[in-house]
């Protein structure tokens, strides 16, 4: 007699994300970059597609899947798809410089198997929890670059 829903969530993503994945090492080190505390950012596949939301967002999509009267399963996820490289392109252009300048590619950082195109398809959360993606990938990626330029300024404040 448990209330069982489940929820796919396709990558969701925040200023409270880890450190280790990719979108929180690119926002950090454009911040970084931006003042003056590092020069460049070694990442593998900029090629890889993926389906990037605002974690937020989901956990509301989750809320609603609780206050449904029978559970069931849903995808949640944005229906889009970008690249490593268009998010890289997004947050160096939010500090106003071009990634081509500051980001190597290393084949030590590419993943030994990597799912080349992640894509959601969440019409059956739209439908039936009414809830559909709201905030772009070029909105999360500027947040969460924001984020990382307070919380370099505060490194830089404690260095005076």
């Amino acid at each position: 007699d448990m209330h069982a829903s489940c929820g796919i969530l396709f990558n969701h993503e925040s200023p409270r994300r880890g450190e280790n994945f990719v979108t929180r090492k690119i926002t950090q080190s454009v911040a970084k970059i931006s003042k003056g505390l590092q020069d460049k950012l070694i990442l593998g596949n900029l090629d890889a597609k993926r389906d990037w939301g605002y974690a937020k967002e989901y956990v509301e999509a989750m809320w609603l899947m609780l206050q449904q009267e029978t559970p069931d399963d849903y995808v949640i996820a944005t229906n889009e798809s970008h690249s490593v490289r268009d998010f890289l392109e997004i947050a160096f252009e939010h500090i106003g410089k071009d990634y081509n300048d500051h980001v190597e590619v290393s084949s030590a950082y590419y993943r030994p198997a990597e799912v080349d195109l992640l894509i959601g398809n969440p019409e059956k959360a739209k439908k039936e929890l009414g809830w559909e993606a709201k905030i772009t990938v070029e909105e999360l990626v500027n947040e969460m670059v924001d984020h990382d330029l307070k919380e370099c300024e505060k490194i830089l404040a404690l260095k005076k």
